[in-house]
């Protein structure tokens, strides 16, 4: 693994977007300040990876790009609990809930600076053009969600190998991203991994409402700078016996987090 901590935009512990002066056309249309620059961002990142150049330091790289295109329309991150996952000395999983594209396009600039890393995603998101080719340099696990065994069994499996090789994973095991979280969606595919692979699981709380869903595109939706940006890395956990715990920790963590930040929790 590339050493990227030199070049880390979230640094120590907690890490806050500073209040900025933000132009008047951002201000009024972020929309249309933030998603030229992106698209801009992903046809450079998809020519490299095109011609296998798309290493993990381009893509901490056009990353923290997104943070920082971002934070000039207004948005402000909060990201909190690094050290947890930055003293491990080993791959880890993360556990987290689903919001929006934010966490797809940011967590790398969190992350892979410190640890190598990669998704597990819904298949058809590398049939998206250029995103697509882009999204594979990074090695990510697809999900086709036709078939629950099947698809458990692919993260299991290939998740495994991944880990084994050092490489941590993100699971968002809702399967699906919701501005809400029902805890009764939250599967426990992430700890059955960790528990597989023998490694920790790391909760991760995250609020990303301020990137909304597209009417046209669901994974391109309205801007939302009043909207704060939060991460939030619990403690690892060790995963024993049936896991069964294990769930109920991360659980506990990711609920206490989204009710202190006023995420509309419910449950069917």
């Amino acid at each position: 693994m590339e050493d990227l901590s030199r070049v880390a935009i979230f640094e120590g512990d907690e890490s806050h977007s500073p209040e900025r002066h933000v132009m008047w056309l951002c201000r009024w249309l972020p929309e249309l300040a933030f998603y030229p620059r992106l698209f801009m961002l992903v046809l450079r990142g998809g020519y490299l990876a095109a011609r296998n150049r798309y290493t993990g330091i381009w893509w901490c790289a056009q990353s923290e790009a997104v943070v920082r295109y971002l934070e000039d329309v207004g948005c402000r991150f909060h990201v909190e609990g690094m050290n947890h996952f930055k003293t491990l000395s080993g791959p880890c999983v993360f556990a987290a809930n689903h919001m929006s594209t934010l966490e797809t396009m940011c967590l790398p600039a969190i992350i892979q600076p410190f640890k190598d890393v990669t998704f597990v995603v819904k298949q058809s998101l590398l049939r998206y053009p250029v995103f697509g080719t882009l999204l594979k340099a990074r090695g990510p696990i697809p999900l086709a969600r036709v078939n629950p065994r099947e698809d458990l069994k692919l993260v299991l499996d290939a998740g495994t190998e991944k880990l084994a090789r050092g490489q941590s994973i993100i699971v968002f095991p809702q399967g699906g991203r919701f501005p809400f979280f029902d805890p009764g969606q939250f599967n426990s595919i992430a700890v059955k991994l960790a528990k597989r692979a023998g490694v920790p699981v790391v909760p991760l709380a995250l609020d990303t409402r301020a990137w909304g869903e597209g009417r046209q595109c669901s994974d391109f939706g309205p801007i939302r700078p009043g909207n704060p940006i939060r991460f939030r890395f619990g403690s690892p956990i060790n995963v024993e016996g049936s896991g069964k715990e294990a769930q109920e920790e991360v659980l506990h963590f990711i609920l206490g987090a989204l009710n202190a930040w006023g995420v509309p929790v419910t449950s069917h």
